[in-house]
């Protein structure tokens, strides 16, 4: 199970927060960066200017930073995943004060998931932020559930270009589409476990995922329906609020 290193310098990881954030949704405002990464406006500020000193960041007339020239986008910029992260956040902390398990937010990319927010448990043994990841979808919970609302023909229209073969996929993903979830039992990590559910947008498709993860010395068989149900109540909560977002 991957973890922060004891050695980690938090003004280090502050940086590269805010880099990933630019590259990957674009346009923020100083306070929406502080709100993101849970630091203050001052220092926000003086880790955007060092950020536009060695050009990986660059401030409009209209005080808006963007990513810089050293900042090579893959995707286009999302402005779906900062809305989405705006109403997740509030259900994603009273999931985790619920079940006492570290919650994650995941958006498609692609074949990829990128984590865009995390909430961590309090317990000396949890899984740590996973904010800025990104992981092919077909290995974790969340990205197993919003697969399995595809038809085969758009899953092996989605993975024409891959090693993964999307109708053997669309077969593998058959209980997941029954059950309403799925379970990520050590594929990403060596010592997690997640369970996630999709969260629809509003005209329909799977615009993110919810999951629950949690060290797999924890995970028992017994509760997961509980979970389920929990994390689906979450779920539904974030598309009934996700149409009046601004």
């Amino acid at each position: 199970m991957r973890n922060p290193p004891a050695s980690l310098l938090n003004s280090v990881d502050h940086a590269l927060q805010v880099a990933i954030l630019l590259q990957q949704e674009g346009p923020l405002r100083l306070v929406d960066v502080a709100d993101r990464i849970s630091i203050a406006p001052s220092t926000a500020h003086r880790l955007l200017t060092s950020l536009v000193y060695r050009e990986f960041a660059t401030q409009d007339a209209d005080r808006l930073y963007r990513p810089g020239p050293m900042l090579r986008p893959v995707e286009a910029p999302d402005p779906g995943a900062q809305r989405l992260w705006q109403v997740a956040r509030p259900c994603m902390r009273r999931l985790m004060e619920l079940v006492n398990e570290t919650v994650t937010l995941l958006v498609p990319v692609g074949t990829d998931g990128r984590f865009i927010s995390t909430v961590e448990c309090a317990r000396t043994l949890r899984v740590a932020d996973r904010t800025g990841f990104v992981m092919p979808l077909h290995h974790t919970a969340g990205g197993r559930a919003i697969l399995a609302e595809k038809s085969a023909e758009e899953l092996m229209e989605l993975y024409h270009d891959e090693d993964v073969d999307g109708r053997r996929l669309y077969r593998d993903l058959s209980r997941v589409r029954a059950e309403g979830f799925a379970i990520n039992d050590q594929r990403t990590e060596k010592g997690l476990t997640a369970i996630g559910v999709a969260v629809r947008s509003p005209h329909g498709p799977a615009c993110g995922a919810m999951a629950l993860a949690m060290p797999t010395t924890r995970f028992r068989a017994d509760p997961v329906r509980e979970w389920v149900a929990l994390l689906k109540t979450a779920a539904t909560r974030v598309e009934k609020e996700l149409p009046t977002a601004s």
